[in-house]
């Protein structure tokens, strides 16, 4: 039989401007992210699968997904199977991002880490940019109301309940910041499935008491979503945070809601979809989210949208949001109560996102400057950031030509990283490390051969 030449793939890798080998290489590092090392069928391709399938062989498994991800990464815009020219096919991970499901559906459909046929479904979606857009406000409005009947039967909660759900998430942010998200998040996963769910279902004291519990068990889902994506398992993670914005909504939490949004921002962003991440983070800021907001959560959801202000070139504008971001933290203090989402969030935080910001605009120096601070302002209990900050740093100055200054900088990545920090993002800090090292392999600098050997002996170790 013979097969038909799949135009429409030809055109978009002549559009991608990648040969056969950067378009295997590309989907590589997609599969890498969306299965975190699970070996499944096309898991790892080279250019001769994408040869196959421009000449006209349907690709199988978990393939047309990947390869969609990692076009429409490349191009910027939502690459769909049917513009790749492959069959339609569907996956339930995909479906639990449809805003229409009830969040308490996907909550009974978190078991990835305890069913291993439940986990090869949900591996079957990526990370996708569809999946970002935000419903319109008759689904936000729909959502704050109040159920039209109370269940009659399930557990009685209240708000000691709540508080024990409270304490778990915070024990568990606690541990996150120390030791990345790579460390907890499948108990995290456990409790929000069976605990909170079982809550979630039950019979309320009042109004007050169920939104509470919806607010926490919405947060919760959201610490599953940030340690997934700080452990670099980017689809599993935008399925967390898609449903902690669920559980928000049902809590009314204006506030709350901004904040999950704010950390889909970030993600957004961290996998180059710009465009989306300005959308999200300015959903994030608009009305009673940031209005209604403690000054310390106003100044964090205002320096992540200074950060997607800066990635789309709206320099002035994300000056003006990074001014008033340390405005409304310097408005921060004792007397006002800050919700417990928000302990990390300080001088350290703030100077890590400003010199982010700063180093999009292209301020390399005071970039660099604001790094610094944040690593000297950091406390010993934000291991975790500590390590990513100095791998930005690390990155800045070797972009200004400081190699020596940023192999001592990224010297401590390594001693932070081979002390137990289990996080994605903090290992592509080394993967980023050597990959900026390169072009100095060859010019007999002491300091960069000894980091480098180091730093592949890490990964050798981790991978």
């Amino acid at each position: 039989m013979v097969r038909e030449r799949n135009e429409k793939l030809a055109a978009l890798l002549e559009e991608a401007r990648w040969s056969r080998a950067q378009a295997a290489a590309a989907y590589n590092r997609v599969a890498e992210e969306t299965l975190n090392g699970e070996v499944r069928e096309n898991s790892k391709i080279g250019r001769s699968h994408v040869s196959m399938w421009v000449g006209g062989t349907q690709p199988t498994g978990i393939a047309p997904a990947i390869l969609c991800q990692a076009l429409s990464r490349r191009l910027k815009r939502e690459i769909t199977l049917q513009e790749i020219g492959f069959a339609a096919s569907t996956s339930p991970a995909q479906g639990a991002l449809d805003w229409r499901v009830d969040p308490l559906i996907t909550l009974n459909d978190l078991g990835s880490g305890v069913d291993p046929e439940r986990r090869r479904l949900l591996a079957g979606g990526v990370y996708s940019a569809a999946a970002l857009i935000l419903p319109d406000e008759t689904w936000w409005d729909a959502m704050s109301r109040p159920p039209a009947e109370e269940p009659s039967t399930g557990k009685r909660v209240g708000l000691g309940d709540v508080e024990t759900v409270r304490e778990l998430t915070l024990a568990f942010s606690r541990m996150d910041q120390r030791r990345g998200g790579g460390h907890g998040r499948r108990a995290v996963d456990e409790y929000l499935r069976n605990e909170a769910h079982n809550f979630l279902r039950g019979r309320f004291a009042d109004d007050e008491t169920r939104r509470a519990m919806f607010a926490a068990s919405a947060e919760l889902a959201y610490l599953s979503g940030w340690m997934a994506f700080d452990n670099s398992e980017h689809a599993i993670a935008l399925q967390r945070f898609n449903t902690a914005v669920k559980l928000a909504a049902r809590s009314g939490d204006a506030p709350l809601i901004g904040h999950i949004l704010r950390a889909m921002a970030h993600q957004a962003l961290d996998l180059g979809f710009r465009r989306e991440a300005l959308q999200i983070a300015q959903a994030s800021v608009h009305g009673e989210r940031y209005a209604a907001a403690t000054p310390r959560e106003r100044a964090l959801l205002g320096v992540v949208h200074a950060r997607t202000l800066a990635a789309n070139c709206h320099d002035q504008e994300a000056a003006r949001a990074l001014l008033r971001a340390e405005d409304d933290l310097s408005n921060a203090h004792d007397g006002i109560r800050e919700p417990d989402r928000t302990f990390f969030f300080g001088e350290a935080s703030l100077a890590h996102e400003t010199a982010c910001t700063l180093r999009d605009l292209g301020d390399h120096q005071r970039a660099i400057t604001e790094f610094r601070r944040s690593v000297r302002t950091r406390g010993t209990a934000f291991r975790r950031t500590h390590a990513v900050t100095l791998g930005y740093l690390g990155a800045t100055q070797i972009a200004q030509g400081g190699v020596e200054e940023a192999c001592a900088t990224w010297t401590s990545v390594l001693d932070a990283m081979e002390d137990g920090i289990y996080s994605g993002r903090a290992r592509q800090r080394v993967v980023e490390m050597r990959r900026l090292l390169s072009p100095y392999r060859k010019r007999g600098i002491p300091a960069v051969g000894a980091l480098d050997a180091r730093a592949a002996a890490y990964l050798a170790q981790v991978d």
